[in-house]
């Protein structure tokens, strides 16, 4: 089931599903992952993985478009939900050239930007080096992956 949307729902305390997200969770605020929690995941979910990607960023990165701001795996199939500014799981590399989460920062007067907040369900666990970037991730998470759905975000810098 490769990259099909399932019926698993995420979600944020932090903003509503297409609604902008808060300074505090961006590059002009605190930069610190916002709070995520998910359900229904399929039968048989063994871990998790999390990633945040801006398709509107005019930048073409690692062979793909947009920017990557976070990437994140090993999350063990018990998690249901990553905490403010979380350091659970393995953070994987944004295209800031960090580990770790990099909120939205897009370029002054570029317009809204989306960031889609993806929750991945796979039928294996996960013991993964830290630093893997997104491609390096999909690699070893899409032979297992057996659901996902996404949370998307918006954010303009004035």
């Amino acid at each position: 089931m490769a990259f099909a949307l399932s019926t698993m729902q995420l979600e944020s305390s932090a903003f509503a599903a297409g609604g902008a997200i808060p300074t505090t969770y961006t590059g002009e605020g605190d930069d610190v992952s916002p709070a995520l929690s998910w359900q229904g995941a399929p039968e048989g979910t063994k871990g998790f993985a999390v990633i945040c990607h801006d398709p509107d960023a005019p930048l073409v990165q690692n062979g793909s478009y947009g920017f990557v701001h976070w990437v994140l795996y090993n999350l063990p199939a018990a998690t249901g939900a990553l905490k403010e500014g979380s350091g659970e799981g393995t953070p994987g590399l944004n295209d800031f050239g960090k580990t770790g989460y990099g909120g939205p920062m897009p370029p002054e007067g570029h317009g809204v930007h989306h960031y889609f907040f993806w929750v991945l369900a796979l039928d294996k666990a996960t013991d993964l080096p830290e630093g893997l970037s997104l491609p390096e991730l999909l690699k070893q998470a899409e032979p297992h992956l057996i659901g996902m759905n996404r949370l998307v975000g918006t954010y303009q810098r004035d």
